[in-house]
């Protein structure tokens, strides 16, 4: 089938209205109508070959929320009508030890929602700035907000699950400090289910500006990173801190807020590296630097369903198909609170 959506033909250029091919669904597929796609810091550095490997033309978009409209004829899991999401990954190899673990996001075949190899023509992965996909079942996930909600899920696809899996996994909750750097698209994420899993959250910012609004989003302290006396203050005080910062920095000012045994685990992804931080400041106090790529499907649902119960959405913007290369520029800009999100019915205009 053809339908309606927008990217881009190489990385110089802006993206545009294109025409697509999606498959019939196979036996264990379900289609989608897109009604919103979140989007991601990671579409832009994709589509703009500013990460290696771009394949064109590039669709972009894994923040997919929207409606079973189709299933094929073993599904079990879904029916017509389900409110359903699809985020980073829509295929790995199924057998391997980390899929057996439900940590698709760490097979070394896990294939992405867009500018992944696939048969379908044209022979990679077009992504939810659509109308609509098809994706196989195991990687469709039950939606169980309110409806009225659903724009606002819809960036809990990647950065949702980009932030809680290393808060889950570094086992964050009651009676923990944890710190989470950058106040944006992930970071406010970040705050809010840090706070939900009843951490006492200290964000971390340059923006004096952003005092209030941490605040509002869960934070108990807030930190502005540039000011030397409010960060002496806070030396070996936390347990953990979540880095969700997109672009090079220095990280030693942070460990030295660390206790014994802390960590910093990174979920922003740069596209340069970031500066190495000093041994000594890790070895002194035996802490660790550590990395965390979004989830696995079953932590995904997870996730979803520990933000339903705690009533958890991202802060959006909701923008038209056509407004999307302006939206990247002001993304660039940190002008966004928080997460742009694409209304897919103006794809049909």
């Amino acid at each position: 089938m053809t339908v309606k959506a927008y990217g881009a033909h190489a990385g110089n250029l802006p993206l545009e209205p294109l025409e697509i091919t999606r498959r019939a669904p196979g036996a264990h597929d379900i289609q989608i109508a897109i009604d919103y796609c979140g989007v991601c810091h990671s579409d832009l550095h994709q589509v703009r070959s500013e990460w290696e490997g771009t394949l064109y033309p590039c669709v972009p978009g894994h923040e997919i929320v929207g409606r079973v409209i189709a299933v094929g004829e073993h599904v079990s899991s879904h029916r017509a009508g389900d409110l359903v999401g699809v985020g980073c990954i829509v295929d790995s190899c199924k057998h391997c030890a980390d899929c057996d673990e439900g940590l698709e996001n760490y097979c070394d075949h896990m294939v992405g929602t867009y500018n992944g190899a696939t048969s379908d023509a044209p022979g990679h992965t077009l992504g939810g700035y659509s109308q609509q996909i098809v994706v196989h079942e195991r990687y469709v996930l039950h939606i169980r907000h309110p409806e009225e909600q659903l724009a606002a899920v819809a960036p809990l696809l990647c950065a949702g699950i980009t932030t809680y899996s290393p808060l889950r996994h570094w086992k964050v909750g009651p009676g923990h400090k944890v710190g989470v750097v950058g106040i944006g698209g992930l970071g406010h994420m970040g705050i809010k289910i840090a706070h939900a899993m009843g951490a006492h959250v200290v964000a971390i910012t340059t923006s004096e500006s952003k005092r209030e609004a941490a605040r509002a989003l869960g934070a108990d302290e807030v930190v502005v990173s540039r000011n030397a006396d409010e960060m002496a203050a806070r030396a070996k005080s936390l347990d953990f801190i979540l880095n969700t910062v997109a672009a090079p920095h220095d990280l030693d000012p942070f460990f030295e807020l660390l206790k014994r045994d802390g960590t910093i685990a990174l979920v922003g992804a740069p596209a340069t590296p970031h500066p190495s931080p000093q041994v000594f400041n890790l070895i002194t106090k035996r802490r660790s630097l550590a990395g965390s790529m979004i989830g696995g499907i079953p932590e995904t649902q997870e996730m979803l369903d520990f933000c339903a119960e705690h009533g958890i959405v991202a802060d959006i913007e909701m923008i038209r198909a056509n407004q999307i290369n302006d939206a990247y520029e002001r993304m660039l800009k940190g002008d966004v609170k928080y997460r742009f999100v694409i209304d897919n019915a103006s794809l049909a205009a």
